[in-house]
């Protein structure tokens, strides 16, 4: 007989969100201050403008208030959360093309295997490296590499399967490797 999975245990979180859920709106103010920079710093990390991101995260919350009441409490709510800001970036960056040049990601240098994130250099070129890089894999990349969410939990938020996840970072990889010893 397969084992049950055990209840995810309730976070102060989950209280702010049931009582928004009954419309107490200071309790969704008081979720917004507590997740609204990680959402923010995700939403750059994607966007790689300030303004756009700050456009998105405003967008991200705005849905999530929207639409609370379908938020089931089967994950964390920031995963829920984190899954409504990816498809706002995903649907920002297809209407509009990104600019191909961008903030810097010092984060994505430090998890390279060998790099020296001191070296200016070497930060330039893995900037421009993950700039042109497709968006699903530059996406899969930032999530799993620098958020550190596991497969599944990037195919729940980009509506793909885990498998889909582990080819996109792996290509992302294979892709960043190649752009940066040339």
């Amino acid at each position: 007989m397969a084992a049950l999975s055990q209840p995810r245990p309730r976070t102060h979180v989950d209280e702010l969100i049931q009582k928004a859920r009954q419309g107490d709106d200071d309790a969704f103010r008081s979720v917004y201050e507590q997740t609204s920079a990680r959402v923010y710093a995700f939403c750059l990390r994607m966007m790689k403008d300030e303004t756009r991101a700050r456009d998105v995260t405003q967008d991200t919350y705005v849905r999530a208030w929207q639409h609370l009441e379908t938020y089931r409490g089967e994950s964390a709510f920031t995963t829920w959360l984190h899954t409504i800001a990816t498809n706002a970036c995903l649907v920002a960056l297809r209407s509009r093309r990104r600019r191909r040049e961008g903030d810097t990601e010092i984060e994505a240098l430090e998890a390279m295997p060998g790099s020296n994130p001191g070296d200016p250099v070497d930060r330039i070129a893995l900037e421009r490296a993950i700039a042109d890089l497709p968006d699903g894999a530059r996406t899969v990349l930032l999530l799993h590499d620098i958020h550190g969410y596991r497969h599944d939990e990037i195919a729940q938020m980009t509506s793909t399967r885990p498998g889909t996840s582990k080819a996109h970072l792996h290509r992302a990889r294979k892709l960043l490797r190649e752009a940066l010893s040339r």
